[in-house]
């Protein structure tokens, strides 16, 4: 949650009164230094540490805890590079000069020179990174969730504006922290606002949808600030990279991203895939009562749907559109566009309704 910007302003304010309490201490603590140096003094910290907060207003913890392990790492660097006797090599060269203050200052400005830039490529190097690498410099060390808290789970605009998911977290089939990217969010709220009425329609789907997920006490969700995480400038990379980056699990309806996902090693969950191994398994054989709704293709065909969808062509029944009849299946067949079933209308009973 981000906060407000009067809870922010407060906090700038506070900071300033400390900084120039601080200051107006020092200045008491030392006759030489007058009060208004130590107000103005405490005031030009306070006033750069808050520019410094306008500039990573963008940040979030995340990138702060890695550019802080990204200094860490630079600080040792430095350490081990200044105990191989750099400062001693830089005294040893001026020693012809007979300037020993020379040397200990051209020491010291080597010294911090190394310590600062060491620091600054470390954090550079780190908010560069990602998971593996780390996981790769620290063995048997991970930066994701807790385990016990779930695979948590990363959703796209697809399956937010599908409409079926809280239905299964609230059933629990799905289980699992729900992540929002902002890019998905974002998105949501372009098409939310598109001039097509049936982007607008999808779009203030999603944004419902999303608003019926956070009203529910037991669906643990958030939006997570992804800036800076992926790299990849197509939307589908971007989620999958965010993907791996968290150790989550994408869940989608988008086929493409399926076979992105399955491609670049990301674990990924189909909802259209869990609703084909759902279905219930028509037989060849079986009877089943069936409301014929409509002609099919050949002159004498008539057609009718299971309850999930399955469609079952009919022969030989084309009088009884309108009718729900007793049917018998006699034989399956699989296309590209999915499974199609026929039957013969069970003639020993008068199914007619």
């Amino acid at each position: 949650m981000k906060p407000s910007p009067a809870s922010v302003n407060v906090a700038r304010l506070t900071y300033i009164v400390l900084c120039e309490l601080a200051g107006l201490a020092i200045a008491l603590s030392n006759p030489d230094i007058p009060l208004w140096a130590g107000l103005f003094g405490g005031l030009m910290i306070g006033g750069f540490f808050i520019v410094v907060e306008r500039l990573m207003k963008d940040s979030t913890l995340r990138g702060f805890s890695t550019a802080t392990f990204g200094i860490a790492v630079g600080l040792i660097c430095a350490f081990l590079l200044n105990r191989v006797g750099i400062s001693e090599l830089v005294k040893l060269a001026v020693t012809p000069l007979n300037n020993e203050d020379l040397g200990d200052s051209l020491a010291l400005a080597l010294n911090v020179s190394i310590y600062a830039s060491l620091a600054f490529l470390g954090a550079v190097l780190a908010l560069r990174s990602n998971q593996e690498d780390f996981s790769f410099i620290i063995p048997y060390v991970r930066f994701r969730q807790d385990a016990t808290s779930g695979q948590p789970l990363l959703l796209d605009g697809e399956v937010i504006m599908d409409g079926r998911l809280p239905s299964l977290m609230a059933a629990g089939f799905l289980t699992g922290r729900l992540l929002i990217p902002q890019f998905v969010l974002e998105e949501l709220q372009v098409m939310a606002n598109s001039p097509s009425a049936g982007k607008r329609q999808r779009g203030q789907r999603g944004l419902e949808v999303l608003d019926q997920l956070q009203k529910n006490p037991g669906i643990p969700i958030s939006i997570q600030d992804s800036r800076g995480m992926a790299e990849d400038d197509s939307f589908q990379g971007r989620l999958v990279q965010t993907a791996k980056l968290l150790s989550a699990r994408i869940v989608t309806t988008d086929e493409n991203l399926t076979k992105v996902a399955h491609l670049q090693g990301a674990d990924v969950m189909n909802l259209n895939d869990l609703a084909d191994a759902l279905k219930p398994s028509v037989v060849v054989g079986e009877s089943v009562r069936l409301a014929l709704v409509r002609a099919g293709k050949d002159e004498h065909q008539a057609v009718g749907y299971m309850p999930d969808g399955t469609m079952i062509v009919v022969n030989h029944s084309i009088n009884k559109i309108g009718t729900t009849q007793d049917v018998t299946v006699i034989s399956k067949l699989q296309t590209s566009a999915g499974e199609m079933v026929f039957a013969e209308l069970n003639i020993t009973e008068d199914s007619e309704v």
